[in-house]
């Protein structure tokens, strides 16, 4: 596993969750939209610390935009249970 680039995404995802709790918490004006954004942005660093959890060094360095596209798309090998 590439766990440099998997603590990397989490931590971004951790500081962007903890971005979104203050904008709930401070911001009257936070509406839809803005919450939108700011779990598009969560979600690719969440999707993206597990679908690139067997990437190279490499991969992960060089980032194409087929890999960026793949590895932050909602994972398909994971099955939600109740």
């Amino acid at each position: 596993m590439n766990k440099e680039y998997i603590k990397h995404n989490l931590q971004e995802g951790l500081k962007q969750l903890n971005e979104i709790i203050n904008e709930l918490d401070s911001n009257f004006e936070y509406g839809s939209g803005d919450y939108l954004v700011d779990m598009t942005h969560l979600y690719h660093h969440i999707n993206t610390a597990w679908n690139a959890r067997y990437s190279t060094y490499e991969q992960s360095e060089k980032c194409s935009e087929n890999d960026f596209l793949k590895w932050r798309a909602f994972p398909n090998d994971i099955e939600m249970s109740n």
